[in-house]
């Protein structure tokens, strides 16, 4: 039996952003998933291995190096591959391109939270950060979101410029206050420590999408912009205890733990109560998104031969 390796040009070239949102919907009515994160390192160099079992779909191991050098010999700081197993015999099916699962993953988590949250008139999306999520992001809720207009905020203002040119139709914000005030969703990837979005600005109705805190010492929104929403994630093993956008409020005691609305495993409780009311997610990752990313991607590639 051959093994596939997918390329990044070439999985795209099959892929959807809502048949992407509608398997991993699927995904959670399987078995909750079995995940497990190790790092490896040489001196400044990285292993990062992210595997994780879902009984039903399968297994994938995302792993990648991440050498602190390269890019000053010209090369890239990343590289990576998922390699995706079978559920019934355990044989390897496919390779599949590191940074087209993480794309896809990422963004597609934020746009099912989204789609399911979000007031379905939003027409105003504001992207917090102009790093490459900021890209995908802008492809993933145009999708979810046809008829949206879309406006970019970064520090940099140069570098939003940039992207927005890249963007059809996306304008360049100046002031982060004014542009949060008037969108119906704010997604945000970046990568603060200290808190850029204030709860004090948010508006009635609107959707907070929070991506970019990963690390215990991140955070993208302060304590007023949880205390003022209805607060779901992707998943509690990811968030809860890992992720300071939430650790460090629960910790404080700013929040509560069952103030947390649910996570994808309770689908049922993604869903508006009202029209005015403030929903945020915040969009952790793992493992398991990663398998069922990929196997969405291997499955779309084996449709289109």
């Amino acid at each position: 039996m051959s093994i596939k390796f997918i390329s990044h040009e070439e999985g795209e070239a099959n892929l959807d952003w809502i048949g992407l949102c509608d398997a991993i919907e699927a995904g959670h009515k399987l078995p909750k998933a079995e995940i497990d994160d190790t790092l490896l390192y040489r001196g400044s160099d990285t292993l990062l291995s992210r595997s994780a079992w879902i009984d039903g779909m399968g297994v994938a191991v995302k792993s990648a190096t991440v050498f602190a050098d390269n890019p000053k010999a010209g090369k890239p700081l990343i590289h990576g591959t998922v390699s995706l197993f079978s559920d019934t015999d355990g044989i390897p099916e496919a390779f599949i391109d590191f940074h087209l699962v993480t794309k896809w993953k990422t963004a597609g988590d934020s746009l099912l939270a989204a789609r399911k949250l979000a007031r379905k008139d939003s027409r105003n999306i504001l992207i917090v950060g102009a790093g490459e999520v900021a890209g995908n992001l802008f492809q993933a809720y145009s999708a979810g979101f046809p008829d949206a207009n879309f406006t970019i905020w970064n520090r940099t203002h140069a570098n939003a410029a940039i992207l927005a040119a890249d963007c059809p139709g996306m304008t360049v914000a100046d002031d982060l206050e004014t542009a949060v005030k008037a969108a119906g969703i704010i997604t945000s990837a970046t990568m603060v420590t200290d808190p850029i979005l204030k709860g004090e600005w948010f508006q009635p109705g609107q959707h907070i999408d929070l991506i970019g805190a990963y690390r215990p010492d991140m955070r993208e929104a302060d304590d007023t912009a949880l205390t003022r929403s209805r607060v779901f994630v992707d998943s509690y093993d990811t968030t809860v205890n890992h992720i300071g956008e939430l650790k460090t409020p629960l910790e404080a005691g700013v929040i509560q733990r069952n103030d947390l609305q649910g996570d994808y495993y309770e689908m049922d409780q993604f869903k508006r109560t009202s029209d005015d009311e403030i929903t945020l997610f915040k969009n952790g990752g793992g493992a398991h998104l990663d398998l069922m990313t990929s196997r969405y991607i291997l499955d779309a590639w084996q449709a289109a031969q």
